[in-house]
């Protein structure tokens, strides 16, 4: 899956509840895996080496992942069912099985497949990840994060931004608000351009009273192809906080504009700045 990919996905969650950003999707799904398909740290496999049924393990999986981008949870479904029936002890396979089993809200199979991911990899990375931020959806925030910490201590882990994100999603919503802004921070200094990333930490700031680096965050964030009524709305209560009332009205007038149907524009339009 691309970043941009994960981004637009990420984002049809995220922006419909602040704090509540879906950073479970993977970065790794479909990378090719290691001679035994299962350990990261192994070397890793060619196209000339590739055992038969793994390439066509791995190739159903790209059509899965395909799907799944598209929102086609069903036909992602029937894909994975073809990558196991090819080589059953393919990890991706049952990360992404999982992953579909919480877009679709059946928490029952997105569990059991991630605990048979991890299973047959304890070390996995994406495994790891994806089930600690499960985990933390089901407000079992500690199991959470101590996976979400597993992942980030393995030393092949390319996800370290996401990981962080979802580490300090889930620190707020356990009251960690100090260790929920240094996980927050973290994410955003690997990924200063993941939207997700900086619109969780701008508001937790916004929050802690941390006016200003809330300021620059989001107005970075607003002049991006990203802004959307959730960060003028935050922009806006920011500014207004630090006595700018033109740049207010500016964010204002194209809140209006651009998102009139918007309940943020509606709270702006009730003078409901604490809501």
């Amino acid at each position: 899956m691309t970043q941009a990919a994960r981004i637009r996905a990420d984002s049809r969650v995220f922006w419909a509840t602040p704090l509540a950003v879906f950073v479970a999707l993977a970065v790794g799904a479909c990378a090719a895996p290691g001679p035994s398909g299962n350990d990261p740290l192994a070397s890793p496999i060619t196209e000339f080496d590739e055992p038969e049924h793994r390439k066509r393990a791995r190739l159903r999986m790209e059509l899965a992942t395909g799907y799944f981008e598209q929102g086609r949870t069903d036909i992602a479904l029937d894909e994975i069912k073809q990558a196991l029936a090819a080589d059953a002890t393919f990890v991706p396979a049952y990360t992404l099985r999982g992953l579909v089993f919480m877009q679709m809200n059946n928490p029952r199979l997105a569990e059991d497949s991630f605990q048979r991911a991890l299973q047959l990899n304890p070390r996995d990375p994406d495994a790891l990840h994806n089930y600690g931020w499960f985990l933390c959806q089901q407000g079992r925030h500690a199991q959470g994060v101590d996976l979400l910490n597993r992942a980030l201590a393995s030393p092949v882990y390319g996800g370290q931004a996401r990981t962080y994100m979802a580490k300090g999603v889930c620190q707020v919503r356990m009251g960690q608000i100090a260790e929920a802004e240094g996980s927050l921070a973290r994410s955003y200094e690997l990924d200063p351009g993941n939207p997700i990333a900086a619109y969780n930490l701008a508001q937790l700031l916004f929050r802690r009273g941390e006016n200003e680096r809330a300021q620059f965050i989001v107005r970075r964030l607003n002049n991006s192809e990203f802004g959307n009524a959730e960060t003028l709305w935050l922009g806006i209560k920011i500014e207004r906080r630090l006595g700018n009332a033109e740049v207010v009205e500016q964010l204002a007038t194209q809140l209006g504009r651009r998102f009139a149907e918007s309940s943020q524009w509606n709270l702006y339009q009730r003078g409901a700045f604490h809501e």
